[in-house]
């Protein structure tokens, strides 16, 4: 294997962590949005400006509110998981066929 195709898996890899990591961040987010902690909190803040904008835009997209519970989160989890199980693994392997 050579080293630009070494680097490239390594690379789809790294995404692949992030990936998953945001998926828990925005299970955490879901989870502070039913306690309501202190908005003021850098934590939660940090949280917020990850994901907001995000399942902001989802709703915009598309209605995701059914009575008192926002979809929105949940449908950005499945689509973060269908990029890192599908999308993903194909270009990885579109790059790794061009190098």
């Amino acid at each position: 294997m050579s080293v630009v195709a070494a680097l490239i898996v390594k690379l789809g890899q790294l995404v692949s962590y992030l990936l998953s990591i945001y998926t828990w961040v925005v299970i955490i987010n879901a989870f502070l949005s039913w306690i309501r902690p202190d908005p003021y909190n850098p934590i939660v803040r940090f949280i917020s400006r990850l994901v907001d904008p995000v399942t902001y835009r989802i709703s915009n997209l598309i209605p995701t509110r059914v009575g008192m519970v926002d979809l929105a989160p949940l449908i950005l989890i499945v689509v973060v998981q269908l990029v890192q199980a599908y999308l993903l693994p194909v270009l990885i392997n579109l790059l790794l066929s061009i190098t």
